[in-house]
């Protein structure tokens, strides 16, 4: 008999069969581990890399991509990442918002709603500045982010 105590009756007067109770709990553990879906705890971050793009040089003036294009410098003496728009110089975070949707409505008013925001980052800016910038886009609604091809490893 399966499942059964073996021994003495005085000892053991109700003898008990647990291998049904055994079975439950197998499939019930099955179940639970197969059901299982784990929260996740970084958030999804979407990137796409140009196709196109990149190595092969700049082509004609026609094929030219217009841009919104952010650049971050790490001055080591001040111990902070200076950032651009383009040739200007940008002193906060406000004043790149500001500069960032006003050139985005400018190219929606141009007719060009995929114009991307290129961040041009040194190697040395933390991500943590990088992410900002990308969080100001999203914040204004620009969902073309890209980020330009650092120099070649000499």
């Amino acid at each position: 008999m399966s499942g059964a105590s073996i021994g003495d009756n005085d000892e053991n007067p109700v003898a008990i069969n647990v291998t049904a109770m055994v079975d439950v709990i197998f499939c019930l553990c099955l179940f639970f581990m197969c059901s299982l879906h784990f929260k996740q705890v970084e958030g999804k971050f979407d990137t796409w890399l140009p196709k196109g793009k990149g190595t092969e040089g700049v082509g004609s003036a026609d094929q030219l991509i217009q841009e919104i294009r952010v650049v971050i410098f790490w001055d080591a003496n001040l111990m902070q990442a200076i950032k651009h728009l383009g040739a200007r110089r940008v002193s906060s975070d406000e004043e790149l918002e500001a500069l960032i949707k006003e050139a985005h409505e400018d190219s929606l008013r141009m007719n060009k709603p995929d114009m991307p925001v290129t961040i041009d980052a040194d190697s040395r800016v933390p991500w943590s500045t990088i992410i900002d910038i990308v969080n100001l886009c999203k914040k204004n609604k620009i969902d073309k982010i890209e980020f330009a091809m650092g120099a070649a490893p000499q």
